[in-house]
């Protein structure tokens, strides 16, 4: 029988298996030179993403993370999608899990009245781009990033998506 993937709200009893998830992902798949004390937000999920109207969800399958996503709440109507990582295996049609946790966090957003969606990623994650582009983002360059966009030292592409509400 199919088991499901579920999205649930973030708990400090997933921490463990989400850093292994963002860093092999970060590190072991797509050898992006990125540690923990590089992001120190992955030890204080609730302080960090908690903030205003922002939160961090995770996906599970079999009571194992196999993903996780984060909206960091930048101000402005501006929520900044962070941590989308997905485990190799749970990728694709199969399990839907990208887009099970993008559309948390997309309907999250319009029931909190952010205006737009904006991220940051690398170049080489090309999967993940596309993933972007298919719903709804839009490349833009950094210098039409606003002041108060949280800029992560890897990224070097950035998205935006204008919520119609």
């Amino acid at each position: 029988m199919f088991n499901a993937v579920t999205i649930i709200p973030y708990a400090q009893i997933h921490q463990q298996q989400v850093i292994e998830l963002v860093l092999g992902t970060q590190q072991n798949e797509f050898n992006i030179p990125i540690t923990l004390q590089d992001q120190p937000d992955l030890l204080m999920v609730d302080v960090f993403y908690r903030k205003g109207n922002g939160n961090f969800w995770v996906a599970i399958h079999n009571e194992q993370v196999v993903g996780s996503i984060a909206l960091l709440d930048a101000g402005q109507g501006l929520a900044t999608l962070r941590k989308m990582f997905v485990h190799k295996a749970y990728r694709g049609s199969t399990f839907n899990t990208a887009l099970l946790l993008y559309q948390q966090l997309e309907t999250f957003a319009i029931d909190h009245s952010f205006n737009s969606i904006m991220l940051g990623t690398v170049e080489k994650l090309i999967a993940a781009r596309k993933f972007y582009v298919k719903n709804g983002f839009e490349l833009i360059d950094k210098t039409m990033l606003p002041v108060h966009f949280p800029v992560m030292a890897v990224d070097n592409m950035f998205y935006v998506k204008h919520l119609n509400r």
